[in-house]
């Protein structure tokens, strides 16, 4: 057997034995609170006083914007480190690439010209 799969194998059983011996000791010894808060079933919103209902219904939109910015962000991961390795990739990776990106810029367009990011 490989070393090093035999020592990620006894992590995790460390690591199972431990957690379990914690809830199984906090079990045993019936930690919980001894008088339950008032505001423990509150609404929280940082410190303020709940205004209204606690269930707001959101725009569409709001769910457009933040899937755009996902599709984005995931699109920062896939061009850094073709941009770190970019010299030992070739011409033909470099092509790939600004296909990648005219594409997505494409998408971008669309979704600006329908008006997606149009904040009313």
């Amino acid at each position: 057997m490989d070393p090093a799969w035999l020592s990620a194998a006894a992590f995790v059983a460390v690591a199972a034995v431990v957690a379990a011996a914690a809830l199984v000791g906090a079990r045993v010894l019936g930690v919980k609170a001894r008088v339950d808060a008032p505001l423990k079933t509150d609404t929280y919103e940082c410190g303020e006083e709940p205004d209204g209902a606690a269930w707001v219904r959101f725009h569409p939109r709001y769910y457009v914007v933040a899937l755009l910015f996902v599709l984005f962000d995931v699109e920062t991961v896939f061009i850094l480190p073709w941009a770190l390795n970019v010299e030992g990739l070739g011409g033909t990776a470099i092509v790939a690439m600004f296909a990648f990106a005219a594409i997505l810029l494409l998408g971008w367009a669309y979704a600006v010209r329908k008006g997606a990011l149009r904040w009313q």
